[in-house]
């Protein structure tokens, strides 16, 4: 098992670009295994051992973000990393605002435990897309971000997308190297989502409230939320949304080039 989240460490990512031949890229992680005890030993294990080990996976997936971030930095490649629970809309929202910014060059890593659902969608709209299917695994990571850029080659002073598996616990923990995470929430997942999962909202640089047509329909307080969401992050941006109406999706666009501007003048 994973130190850090549970997942079985013996999972495998693969990269897959939609409808061309699949190229699988094992991950694996260092993780020490113990050993059996013959009768009547007892051995007791202190409880900084799993520290120990989570920081050191985390120190070497942070180092290897290091190395991306100034690889997309050296292209001018904006990085956004989303992340959801499933069924925010993440993917509706991606492939509208693929439609939307279609005046610059956009490409898509899309992370899921299986299949090629959400690339095969991200494809039909025109934009290069690779698949990384995680298996077991419940988050991407910077091996998994490594490999899918050297399959996905993102041109220089382009638009970088990440969507991260349905998850809001463990992507909090794994950098990719991104410019900024943005947390998707829908109303339909309830107004203290911040407080459930308040890691992934401290780590967020943005947060987009989707769904927001369905506000009638359903006990959602939109202020609430707002408040929870600042009460670990004080600074945090949130943008309601509509990706199916299209109500307030220019001012996720408006943040969009602010980042891009920001980047390009303070690499």
């Amino acid at each position: 098992m994973c130190a850090t989240c549970g997942c079985g460490d013996e999972a495998a990512a693969v990269i897959t670009v939609p409808h061309d031949h699949p190229h699988p890229h094992p991950h694996e992680h260092e993780h020490p295994h113990e050993h059996g005890h013959g009768p009547g030993e007892h051995v007791h294990v202190p409880i900084t051992k799993t520290i120990t080990l989570e920081q050191k996976v985390l120190a070497k997936n942070d180092l290897l973000a290091q190395r991306i971030r100034k690889r997309l930095r050296d292209n001018a490649i904006l990085t956004l990393n989303l992340t959801s629970s499933p069924g925010s809309g993440k993917t509706t929202l991606l492939e509208r605002t693929i439609r939307e910014l279609g005046d610059q060059p956009i490409a898509v890593i899309e992370g899921d435990q299986e299949t090629l659902l959400d690339a095969d969608r991200i494809k039909a709209t025109g934009c290069r897309v690779v698949q990384v299917n995680t298996g077991a695994g419940c988050h991407l990571d910077a091996e998994m971000m490594r490999h899918a850029l050297d399959a996905l080659g993102p041109a220089p002073d382009s638009l970088l997308f990440v969507e991260n598996v349905g998850n809001l616990v463990c992507p909090a923990l794994f950098d990719l190297g991104e410019h900024a995470k943005v947390v998707v929430i829908s109303v339909t997942e309830g107004t203290d989502k911040p407080l459930k999962y308040p890691h992934m909202f401290a780590a967020a640089g943005l947060v987009l409230i989707n769904k927001i047509d369905l506000l009638p329909y359903v006990e959602f307080d939109l202020d609430r939320c707002r408040e929870y969401a600042r009460s670990v992050n004080p600074g945090i941006r949130i943008l309601p949304l509509s990706a199916t109406t299209g109500e307030g999706v220019n001012r996720w666009y408006d943040w969009i080039l602010e980042q891009k501007t920001q980047f390009i003048q303070h690499p």
